[in-house]
């Protein structure tokens, strides 16, 4: 009987253990992470709709000034003038600072005097020559002292020809890093100056339109400033390389006007030569990939997104027209599309 019991015993120690050893392999199982086998990625997407296109057909940029410069000395010291102030028209070669070059003008006085010493000696050698009083190489020492020196006096005035300071170009002061009494060293930019007698609108053209660009083209301008003016450009870039959009900056220079002046930073826009009368489905421009020739996107259809072939029509800066291969109401991606293939599951953002 005490055997039973013993046996009895093992048998539920066991039992116990194995209930133990199970539960805990189902708790196990339960934290092991198992891989989806159909992940979904996280995408943002745009409805395809009709758009009247007609009144977008247009490029939207920025007026960049025709030259801007830092003024720098070439000549250090404390300046002693300075004649102008932000916002002041200069013209090209007039005098903006002056620095100290009293120290300069006695050191040339100097070497004038020098070389004037060195002229008497001359003649003096000359006539002892003549008459053998003294060799001739006192003559020609003498000489090369002359032209050592008259050597030393054309550097000081090249150098105090550096103290003056003047404008490099026609234009408008935008900046003044310096006060009168300021002791600057070579280089040290003193002002800045700006030249908009002419300005260069800057626009970002997209692939499909940049082709309607040529250098030399005459573009009318048009500006929200002055919204019943016409400004005519010409182009004078066409950017030789796009960048990760398939945009090309183009640079369109149009002339300045008294009637209507411009500014740097100002907006101006320009139209498109590929306008599209009425309405036309279209997308936005961040949902096209591909080139102008096989441009594509992702079609969200029952969760997935399925690669379509399209083709475009007319673009603007924010849409590209599509003649084929989409229909409105279409869900198509805008971003996100580098973590897709044809057919991945998608969520919608």
């Amino acid at each position: 009987m005490k055997r039973l019991f013993i046996f009895l015993g093992i048998i539920a120690v066991l039992g116990l253990t194995a209930a133990k050893l199970l539960s805990n392999k189902e708790k196990t199982e339960q934290k092991v992470y198992i891989p989806d086998p159909d992940p979904k990625v996280g995408v943002k997407v745009a409805v395809a709709e009709l758009r009247d296109l007609s009144q977008e057909s247009g490029f939207l940029g920025s007026f960049n000034p025709n030259r801007k410069a830092e003024i720098r000395p070439q000549a250090s010291g404390e300046i002693v003038k300075l004649n102008v102030e932000v916002g002041q028209h200069v013209a090209a070669g007039q005098l903006i600072a002056k620095i100290d070059d009293e120290q300069l003008h006695y050191q040339v006085e100097a070497l004038q005097v020098t070389l004037e010493g060195y002229q008497n000696d001359l003649k003096r050698y000359e006539a002892l020559v003549k008459g053998d009083a003294t060799p001739a190489v006192n003559v020609e020492r003498t000489q090369l002292s002359i032209r050592s020196t008259q050597a030393q006096i054309k550097q000081l005035n090249k150098q105090i020809k550096n103290t003056s300071i003047v404008a490099p170009f026609g234009g408008i002061i935008t900046a003044k890093m310096v006060e009168k009494g300021s002791v600057v060293s070579q280089g040290t930019p003193i002002a800045e100056i700006t030249d908009i007698s002419s300005l260069k609108l800057v626009v970002n053209i997209p692939e499909k339109s940049v082709n309607e660009f040529k250098t030399g083209k005459g573009i009318p301008v048009r500006t929200d400033v002055y919204p019943h003016a016409n400004f005519n450009g010409r182009v004078t870039m066409v950017a030789a390389q796009g960048d990760e959009a398939h945009n090309y900056p183009v640079e369109i220079t149009v002339q300045n006007s008294a009637t209507n002046p411009l500014k740097a930073g100002m907006y101006g826009s320009i139209a498109s030569d590929s306008k599209v009368k009425g309405e036309a489905l279209a997308v936005p421009r961040q949902a096209i990939m591909g080139s102008a020739k096989q441009p594509q996107l992702y079609v969200v259809e029952n969760g997935k997104a399925v690669l379509r072939d399209v083709s475009v029509g007319a673009t603007t800066n924010e849409h590209y027209e599509i003649t084929k291969g989409l229909k409105a109401g279409d869900r198509v991606v805008t971003s996100g599309q580098i973590n897709l293939q044809n057919g991945t599951s998608v969520i919608a953002q």
